[in-house]
């Protein structure tokens, strides 16, 4: 279970890079620069929300490698329950802001059944190659290739942004903004979205960096 925490603390690193990334190409966007006072708190804690979320998806994934069978049709629903408790957790939390948030399920959902299995199978196979006693490098390396992994990634950030534009959609907007919800949710997607691609690939190009050769000492 070592091996899964580990994975879950460099998730949890990644997502928190983005949602940064994120932050920082949305406030030179209009109209969400007028929107994002009423964003940015949500956004902050939904990050900490995902990262709970992949947390437990992680997890789970290394407790059921040492089964027999997994049936995904039940370990989906399980976990799709799980995640809705999490959920609670962040609308009592945003609660304490002037913001209002209604979680629509029949939209998320999918997507989020989506970004779990995903998330699932690469924690899995990660895992899977870790049990030979691989560092966690070793491990996603023996697993993917460069261009796979930043993929991955992108396909994982892409299914993120989708669940946060639905979010967003739910927040509760000065009356002049109001008009400009479904431009505003959509704008947010596109602002992720652009984010996703280049930050995927630096992230992969990171992880996959041949390491140093360790210098031999010189002899007297």
């Amino acid at each position: 279970m070592k091996q899964a925490r580990s994975l879950a603390r460099l998730n949890g690193r990644i997502l928190a890079t983005y949602s940064r990334r994120t932050t920082t190409a949305l406030r030179a966007a209009l109209p969400l620069r007028l929107a994002l006072p009423h964003l940015e708190p949500v956004l902050a804690l939904n990050v900490e929300k995902e990262v709970e979320k992949d947390r437990l998806v992680i997890l789970r994934a290394r407790e059921l490698a040492g089964a027999a069978t997994s049936d995904w049709n039940a370990v989906l629903p399980q976990l799709l329950q799980a995640t809705q408790e999490i959920d609670r957790r962040f609308l009592a939390r945003v609660g304490r802001f002037p913001v209002e948030i209604v979680i629509r399920y029949e939209e998320i959902a999918p997507i989020r059944a989506l970004r779990i299995k995903l998330l699932y199978d690469a924690a899995a196979k990660i895992l899977a190659a870790r049990d030979g006693m691989r560092r966690l490098r070793g491990a996603m390396h023996a697993t993917y290739v460069r261009e796979e992994f930043a993929q991955l990634l992108y396909e994982l950030f892409r299914l993120y942004a989708e669940e946060t534009r639905s979010l967003s959609r739910s927040v509760r907007l000065p009356m002049p903004l109001v008009p400009l919800r479904e431009l505003i949710a959509q704008e947010l997607l596109n602002v992720m979205t652009r984010v996703a691609r280049p930050l995927a690939s630096e992230i992969a190009a990171t992880a996959f960096r041949p390491a140093a050769p360790v210098a031999r000492e010189q002899k007297d």
